[in-house]
């Protein structure tokens, strides 16, 4: 009798998906449209359809000729994601979506809505090389650096579903998969796509858009020097070297002193608040002594320039990591405001649907 015949699975090769029209500069667009045929006119006519109506079908432009619609989309328009699932909670308020790359690569962004705004929280890499050990997606590893077509895509999908609401899409924060500033130029293209008004953007104020990092100082530098006055988010998590060499061990390259120095540096350029977060881990780092050093180098540092952001720990499933009892995190608060720093609780939604970054792609996989 034959053997049976084992099927092996092949992963997909890891690797950058095919340019998009997000992925362009204007003068590359107007060059593979040439080759199409088409005068450079129609850059802007796409531009309006892609970021002031959300549409990425070239099928729908109906303003383009007919017989060019097939080869824009098959020259400018490849599907970079397929949604997976849709987990909600919050009563449909807050939605977390997965969706798959061409690659396979998995990717993570939460779309919340509050009464005054909608925010989003997307991610700029598949994976993340930072290695925190309290965090999902660093404890995944790095599959890869998103494109910004990728990131781009995000935004606009999310756009698409708040018009289809009757809303809008107020706010960006780039708080899910990955370290924004280590994919840098593709971040800081998508943050000019985000910000400028149409047709070359969806024309979200950049005092509207938070890119964070868990401290990479040079880079931090080099987004102030763009000239774009976003929100700088510092995933700080402890004020002392000692500790965060364990938690964030990129502090072994760039210290805490390094970290403020650039947000000092980013505050003093931008004129922009610097906003601490500081994720609150049960007997690691929420003792008293660490929320006055908090407070105190903060205020040293940046004065009244400065808002720390306690967020409860969203504990991973199997994590010897948790969150701060209540009366623990209520007497951190306290202490650092005590030292002249304002310091407020996060809003914790989408706790139940697994909405830590990285925990819905590790439940798929």
């Amino acid at each position: 009798m034959a053997e049976p015949v084992k099927l092996q699975f092949i992963a997909p090769k890891r690797g950058m998906p095919r340019k998009h029209f997000a992925d362009l500069t204007h003068q590359q667009r107007v060059d593979a449209l040439a080759e199409l045929g088409l005068p450079k006119f129609r850059v802007n006519q796409i531009a309006k359809h892609y970021y002031g109506r959300f549409e990425a079908d070239p099928s729908t432009m109906t303003d383009l000729p007919e017989d060019k619609r097939a080869l824009v989309a098959e020259k400018l328009f490849p599907v970079l994601m397929d949604p997976i699932r849709v987990k909600e909670t919050d009563d449909g308020a807050t939605s977390k979506s997965l969706w798959r790359l061409n690659d396979g690569t998995l990717l993570e962004s939460v779309l919340m809505r509050y009464a005054d705004r909608t925010t989003l929280c997307i991610s700029s890499q598949a994976g993340c090389g930072m290695n925190c050990p309290f965090c999902a997606t660093g404890q995944g590893g790095l599959d890869r650096n998103l494109s910004t077509g990728e990131i781009v895509e995000q935004v606009r999908h999310a756009a698409a579903t708040m018009e289809a609401e009757g809303g809008r899409l107020s706010n960006i924060v780039f708080m899910g998969m990955g370290e924004p500033l280590a994919n840098y130029k593709r971040v800081l293209s998508a943050v000019r796509q985000i910000t400028s008004p149409a047709p070359d953007g969806f024309g979200i104020s950049a005092r509207n858009v938070t890119v964070s990092t868990v401290g990479l100082a040079p880079q931090v530098r080099l987004l102030a020097d763009e000239g774009i006055p976003v929100t700088l988010a510092v995933s700080l998590h402890t004020p002392d070297d000692e500790l965060r060499d364990e938690l964030v061990p990129i502090n072994n390259r760039f210290s805490v002193d390094d970290i403020l120095d650039a947000a000092v540096y980013f505050a003093d350029k931008t004129g922009r608040r610097i906003s601490i977060e500081y994720a609150l881990i049960r007997d690691i780092n929420d003792h008293d002594f660490r929320a006055d050093m908090l407070g105190r180098k903060l205020y040293e540092a940046l004065g009244h320039r400065v808002h720390v952001n306690l967020i409860p720990l969203n504990p991973t499933p199997g994590s010897k990591w948790d969150a701060a009892p209540k009366e623990r995190q209520d007497e951190f608060v306290r202490r650092v405001r005590a030292q002249g720093v304002t310091c407020t609780v996060r809003d914790t939604k989408g706790q139940e649907i697994a909405a830590a970054c990285g925990q819905l792609a590790a439940e798929e996989q």
